[in-house]
């Protein structure tokens, strides 16, 4: 039984309409199936932290989001279009922020946050002091020049989070890209990152296993049980007390322990 505590966002930026995704040889009576007839709206704007046991399609889902993967019946579409069909139109309208900062070590700091905007063949001088604004938003002014190897974990995934910002997209994918990282860093880049998307007017997706990290992070909350289907789904206030996110809490891990 799915429980939800929200209504369907005005206008979607991301849909999936009865989304299904098997894995196996076509044919073969032994199908994984790791997303069973999903339905869900994003709307434009909100910050959804997904959240779900190990292997419940969360992954597979973000993967369907990003284009790198067609599901095996349903349609998904972001912002109107097909990303698996349409993958080259998405080019610098999804940023993702990995689990790792996946930071080129030959680059520095400045030059990586610079990449994707390189890649969209925006003009050096432009491209660079859009990395430099984002890298001093960041609190890394002083570091533009230095190597990956020189910089924390950190410091690091602060860079990869500016990379992400500097493209202008306006949809952000985040595979849990925090969850390396010791607790009192990995919590103010939490707050940082959610004031930058809501500052910025953002899309974002976040995928997580943790409920202290969805519930800080989170304007919205999708509970997955695998195959990927929905089991709740509730919006937090920006004013939630103690109290409203203790109450979430406890249906989250009642759920989850379904």
């Amino acid at each position: 039984m799915t429980m939800t505590d929200t209504a369907p966002p005005a206008r979607p930026e991301i849909r999936f309409e009865h989304v299904s995704k098997t894995f196996g040889r076509v044919g073969a009576t032994d199908l994984f199936r790791a997303v069973d007839d999903l339905n869900l709206e994003i709307g434009s704007g909100e910050l959804v932290a997904i959240l779900g046991k190990t292997g419940c399609g969360k992954s597979t889902m973000f993967n369907m989001i990003a284009g790198l993967l067609e599901p095996s019946a349903g349609k998904v579409e972001v912002s109107g279009h097909d990303p698996f069909a349409q993958f080259n139109w998405f080019r610098g309208k999804i940023a993702i922020v990995f689990q790792n900062d996946r930071l080129l070590p030959w680059r520095t700091a400045i030059e990586n946050v610079a990449f994707g905007l390189e890649m969209l063949d925006v003009p050096k001088a432009e491209r660079m002091a859009s990395a430099q604004a984002w890298l001093t938003k960041l609190g890394l002014g002083g570091h533009e020049n230095d190597y990956p190897h020189a910089l924390s974990g950190g410091m690091r995934q602060r860079v990869s989070i500016a990379r992400a910002f500097a493209t202008n997209a306006n949809i952000l994918l985040c595979d849990e890209p925090f969850s390396a990282l010791d607790e009192m860093t990995g919590n103010r880049l939490r707050e940082e990152f959610a004031r930058l998307v809501r500052e910025n007017g953002k899309t974002a997706v976040f995928i997580t296993h943790s409920i202290n990290e969805a519930l800080q992070i989170g304007d919205r909350i999708v509970v997955l049980r695998r195959p990927a289907k929905i089991a709740y789904d509730t919006r937090l206030g920006r004013d939630a007390d103690h109290g409203a996110k203790e109450d979430i809490r406890a249906r989250i891990q009642a759920v989850l322990a379904e």
